[in-house]
């Protein structure tokens, strides 16, 4: 008997633990004191161009409204209301939500029953105030006398500024709000894409394994690809070596061609702008090759509307009088080496120092010459 009552005791227990199944929809219920009947609430979600579509349309009656749908995942969103100035932004999710609407300033409304908006309102009252110090500090730099010292808590305030989202989602790993500010992060032309990636792999499983973690990850590692191509061709950086056909078929590398001065150029037949630039780059080659000037070609000919690429390539480097060394694997773009450095269009030249680091790039006219001067000295 006692057995049986223990049994029952646990049984109990574990239902009376069990946690409630996960809201698959949501339900807004807002409040809109002194807000007229009849006037049209509007709920928008933001999309990834950054406009916001709205997804449904409620009428406020006796001060009230109720939006109801579901998300796939927790979403930056927004509610507009007629005669309200103003938008009030939030994170959506499936769940009860309780919004009151503050009518004379609606970005001041209290939301309640959105864990990531709690977590969104976190960061960006953090964010804010780290705004308000660095401009606090901006206008102290005004001041001669104490320059100096507020310059290094400036800079110190700007550093915070710029590390809050990436310090943010490193201790919100199990936030969906960190996976919205991650894409509104990685959206931009500085973003450290390495350390987002590092902090994306940082999170929750449940959270990377979602929809918008999913293309997130596709984003993350697509930009990191992007950024790796062009990060390896930047200014300062040691040209990478590549070796490819020259006009009898026999493979030469850019380690073979290196001289004081070198510089690659991406050209071909077809490319008139190419063409009309030769004669200047034939002067200066001339005029500076005894002095350690190198030059190689690399051809982008092989174009479908090319009956004999190989032969248009010989020709054109027969015509313009082109008397440094070629190479090409006539695949129009999708050369190896096109690829290799990122070539989208031609006329194209990376100018290289005697250790062989890019120190300029697509210089034509005197600035070319002028580049090449000041190498050679």
């Amino acid at each position: 008997m006692k057995r049986l009552v223990t049994i029952a005791m646990i049984s109990l227990l574990f239902l009376g633990c069990k946690s409630e199944p996960k809201r698959t929809d949501f339900i807004i219920n807002g409040t809109a004191k002194d807000v007229y009947n009849g006037v049209r609430a509007y709920l928008k979600v933001k999309q990834q161009n950054g406009r916001a579509r709205v997804i449904d349309t409620a009428i406020v009656v006796n001060e009230k409204f109720t939006f109801t749908g579901n998300v796939l995942n927790p979403t930056f969103s927004l509610i507009a209301i007629n005669s309200v100035n103003g938008e009030l932004d939030f994170m959506l999710e499936n769940n009860q939500i309780d919004i009151n609407i503050n009518k004379s300033d609606i970005k001041q409304s209290t939301i309640i029953g959105s864990e990531s908006h709690a977590d969104y309102k976190i960061y960006r009252d953090n964010i804010l105030e780290l705004v308000k110090e660095t401009k606090r500090l901006k206008m102290q730099l005004r001041n001669r006398k104490i320059r100096d010292s507020i310059s290094k808590l400036h800079k110190i305030a700007e550093k915070k500024q710029q590390e809050a989202p990436i310090n943010f989602i490193d201790t919100h790993r199990d936030s969906y709000y960190s996976l919205t500010l991650m894409e509104q992060e990685i959206s931009k032309n500085n973003a450290d894409i390495e350390a987002y990636l590092k902090a994306f792999n940082n999170l929750d499983s449940d959270i990377k394994s979602s929809t918008k973690g999913n293309a997130i990850k596709i984003n993350l590692e697509k930009s990191l690809a992007d950024y790796l191509k062009t990060a390896q061709i930047e200014i300062g950086k040691v040209a990478p070596n590549f070796e490819a056909p020259n006009l009898d078929g026999k493979m030469v590398s850019l380690n073979d061609v290196k001289g004081k001065v070198t510089i690659i150029d991406f050209w071909a037949a077809w490319c008139g702008p190419c063409r009309r630039e030769n004669p200047n780059v034939v002067r200066i080659y001339n005029k500076y090759h005894d002095q350690g000037l190198e030059i190689i070609g690399v051809s982008l000919d092989g174009t479908r509307n090319q009956k004999d690429p190989k032969n248009a390539w010989l020709n054109a480097i027969k015509k313009d009088e082109l008397t440094w060394t070629h190479v090409s694997n006539l695949q129009y773009f999708q050369d190896p080496v096109a690829q290799l450095y990122n070539i989208n269009a031609i006329p194209a030249t990376f100018i290289l120092d005697e250790k062989g680091k890019i120190v300029a790039k697509n210089l034509r006219g005197r600035a070319l010459e002028l580049k090449v001067q000041e190498l050679l000295k």
